[in-house]
């Protein structure tokens, strides 16, 4: 699994690190990162869209396949095959349904 930590520097008081997305019509998207997890042997990352004062604007995350450059630069690619997005989103429930039990 990826390290947070080296690509998307936190500080350990903040548990918000967002991101902005350039999406292909060209308009940015600022976005929250829920978490990075694993999947059928790959990461994956969920993403929160968020408005200038971070607070959500829906409840659905977006998922996209994770990967690092060279550099550690963050590489996300959509998920275009209707099962690998199935094995995804069962993941992401149950990592969702793991951590509100945490808290």
């Amino acid at each position: 699994m990826a390290e947070n930590n080296e690509v998307f520097p936190v500080d350990e008081n903040d548990t918000d690190v967002c991101v902005t997305l350039e999406l292909d019509n060209g308009e940015t998207l600022e976005c929250e990162i829920v978490t990075i997890f694993e999947a059928a042997d790959r990461d994956y990352i969920a993403l929160l869209p968020v408005d200038e004062h971070g607070t959500p604007l829906d409840e659905e995350v977006i998922i996209y396949r994770y990967s690092e450059d060279e550099e550690g630069a963050p590489i996300l690619e959509n998920i275009e095959d209707d099962a690998e997005f199935e094995t995804v989103s069962k993941a992401f429930d149950q990592w969702l349904e793991e951590a509100s039990e945490e808290e």
